[in-house]
């Protein structure tokens, strides 16, 4: 599941070069200013000892003003390369003057409980170092930041939503949530969360799916009610977003927990993720 559709499905064959030629020609002025600069970018990795990701900042920045960033959490088999690739993606959130970040996991598949393997959530502390690796080298400011990712990366997501909250302002989880079984409790406090998901999805479905005799996906309908029980969050109000519907609900914080649903399959488009960012912006959370 690489950034954006299951290229398994869907074939890989048109995925690879076009990934690569797209990181190299998209905004490449600018990154190569920022990559001779910091030493790292969007083809360059950013080391973080036997870690690593790479980012894009927005183009014409100054270089010191500090900007919002969107973390995107690659798929399964997926890589920075591939995101740093996907042209749709940088400049929808170009356009809204953040920074692109994407890190690697720990192998081809997120390190995270109950997963295929090994399933222990190393990446916890990998995040708590990421976020402050990108601070120091970059100028992003710390409390303007989103956490996104698709499928398998959305998987990381919801383990981050539950467990570092408190790192990101909000959290878009795309077409993944916890493998089974979804935790009883979340020990970080509550925070905005938008899950978004196809109706007809049939890679990682709302309520799961076996993965060979080694694991399950989650349910997403389980996650999103450890999720309102743990935000004391009240009745959702059906709201229309372009191709989506959203049930959304907010708690006494005036936090958001919304479960937005399109007609599709195993897939995101951009725009999912930068309208939740201008949201949060007029909610004052970003």
């Amino acid at each position: 599941m690489i950034d954006g559709f299951d290229w398994r499905g869907l074939g890989a064959r048109v995925f690879g070069a076009a990934a690569v030629l797209a990181a190299s020609l998209t905004f490449s002025t600018f990154d190569a200013a920022t990559t001779s600069a910091r030493a790292c970018g969007v083809e360059t990795d950013c080391k973080i000892g036997d870690r690593w990701y790479r980012i894009r900042m927005p183009s014409g920045h100054d270089g010191t003003s500090k900007v919002g960033a969107i973390f995107f959490m690659h798929g399964w088999r997926g890589s920075p390369v591939g995101v740093m690739g996907n042209r749709k993606l940088a400049k929808a959130i170009d356009e809204l003057g953040v920074a692109l970040v994407a890190p690697k996991s720990l192998n081809v598949d997120w390190d995270i409980p109950n997963s295929p393997r090994p399933g222990s959530n190393v990446e916890l502390a990998f995040f708590d170092r990421l976020i402050d690796d990108v601070s120091k080298r970059f100028a992003i400011d710390r409390k303007r930041l989103l956490a996104t990712g698709f499928s398998a990366g959305g998987m990381m997501v919801w383990n981050l939503i539950c467990h570092r909250s408190q790192s990101f302002q909000a959290f878009v989880p795309l077409a993944g949530t916890f493998w089974r079984p979804v935790p009883d409790a979340c020990d970080t406090p509550p925070a905005n969360v938008v899950h978004v998901h196809g109706t007809t999805d049939k890679m990682v479905p709302l309520t799961g799916r076996p993965i060979g005799n080694r694991a399950h996906q989650g349910d997403v309908f389980k996650a999103l009610a450890l999720y309102r029980r743990h935000g004391a969050f009240g009745e959702a109000t059906e709201v229309s977003d372009r191709d989506l519907t959203c049930d959304r609900a907010r708690n006494g914080a005036g936090l958001i927990l919304s479960f937005c649903r399109h007609s599709g399959g195993h897939w995101y488009r951009p725009h999912h993720i930068t309208r939740v960012w201008r949201l949060m912006e007029k909610q004052g959370a970003l």
